[in-house]
């Protein structure tokens, strides 16, 4: 009923992507909208692997640094405080340690 009132210009021009509302504006709205849901996805891929990775190998950086220091230096507190050091001993392998 619409080409009949609207004439055969309106059929030509949905039918074959002539003019300015034919297919290929819609397409070309479409394929830049999927282009940037398909970098989303894949980004969210990528970061989803990324932190399952650095969740199975354990933290790295200046924080597990600041950490395993931390843990160190108890360690020494432990073994001074037993008398497996001496006091010399102990305040170098400290200074070792928190330099």
């Amino acid at each position: 009923m619409l080409s009949v009132l609207a004439g055969p210009a309106a059929t030509v021009q949905w039918g074959s992507g002539e003019g300015p509302w034919g297919w290929h504006m819609w397409w070309g709205v479409w394929g830049v909208g999927m282009m940037v849901f398909m970098l989303l996805f894949w980004a969210l891929v990528i970061g989803a692997l990324i932190a399952l990775l650095r969740w199975m190998f354990g933290r790295s950086g200046p924080g597990a640094r600041a950490e395993r220091g931390d843990r160190a230096l108890e360690i020494l507190k432990e073994r001074y405080a037993r008398g497996d050091l001496t006091r010399e001993q102990f305040q170098s392998m400290r200074r070792d340690l928190e330099g």
